[in-house]
């Protein structure tokens, strides 16, 4: 007879409040997880380390993204380290009804913060020397490529992606795009100069079936290879045709950001000391033995 507790439902928009609010301990019996593309049975041990890492995020990572892109753009440069960034004219009315100064906007995944509003719907940002050693954003051909932008989430919104935090790990690029029946098959890689970057930062996170951001887009990764030199993802035509993925060319850069969830479980559950001090490594027996599975 299973003994685990009767297991109750917690929605994505009761962990977008415990978010905002802090408020992330009060159910401490086993759970059913609903997530936007799982549904995932966490013991009691889970269930607390789930609450832990809200909790921490709660604390540390005031802005938050959902990886769905609102808006497409284009980003300029204005001297120095501030670029002015714009959307589509198309676009620019309903963008803008909503911006204010401070607010935190995700440019191809990159929070920054609206310093001034500027004309046609758009602002103007300051970029650290770290954003452009980090990201494409120096890359980026400001006649030409387009950038995804998204507001970032507020307290009641939608939580439709995953967290995405806005903070990039690693550039890759494209190595091929190939159109399916029902969706288009991206696969990416480390781009040649950075791979200690993406090694570091993007590898050890890959996971068949996790969540991964690519130009601030909320994607699942659909295959990687054991080593994790790449990664396949499945766009739908919707995402591919209202996101700058459709103007990707092989070789082309994108930013990527590993889930940070994955990055609060390897953190806290990397390796665990034993009496004597040596270092355990977490595998399924462990997790198994410790109600964690």
């Amino acid at each position: 007879m299973n003994s685990r507790p009767r297991s109750n439902f917690i929605s994505t928009s009761a962990i977008a409040h415990a978010l905002e609010s802090g408020d992330c301990l009060r159910n401490q019996r086993a759970l059913s997880f609903s997530w936007s593309f799982a549904s995932i049975e966490l013991g009691p041990q889970s269930l607390n380390l789930l609450q832990s890492i809200i909790f921490l995020l709660s604390l540390g990572q005031r802005t938050v993204f959902t990886g769905l892109i609102h808006a497409l753009g284009y980003i300029r440069p204005l001297g120095g380290d501030r670029f002015e960034i714009s959307p589509e004219q198309s676009q620019s009315a309903s963008f803008a009804a909503h911006l204010a100064i401070g607010d935190s906007i995700a440019v191809d995944g990159i929070c920054l913060t609206a310093e001034k509003i500027a004309s046609a719907g758009g602002f103007v940002a300051t970029v650290s020397p770290e954003t452009l050693r980090r990201t494409r954003l120096g890359q980026v051909d400001p006649a030409r490529d387009r950038v995804n932008l998204e507001p970032s989430l507020r307290a009641g919104g939608k939580l439709g992606g995953h967290f995405v935090t806005g903070h990039i790990d690693s550039v890759g690029c494209l190595v091929e795009s190939v159109r399916r029946e029902q969706a288009w098959e991206m696969t990416f890689a480390p781009v040649s100069s950075l791979k200690e970057q993406w090694e570091g930062a993007i590898a050890r996170y890959l996971v068949e079936k996790g969540s991964i951001a690519v130009n601030g887009i909320s994607l699942t990764v659909a295959d990687c290879s054991p080593d994790s030199r790449w990664f396949k993802v499945a766009v739908i035509p919707h995402t591919y045709a209202q996101t700058n993925l459709c103007d990707l060319q092989p070789g082309s850069w994108v930013n990527l950001e590993s889930d940070i969830l994955g990055k609060y479980v390897d953190k806290l559950l990397g390796s665990r000391k034993t009496h004597n001090g040596a270092s355990e490594e977490v595998s399924l027996a462990f997790l198994a033995e410790n109600g964690y599975l």
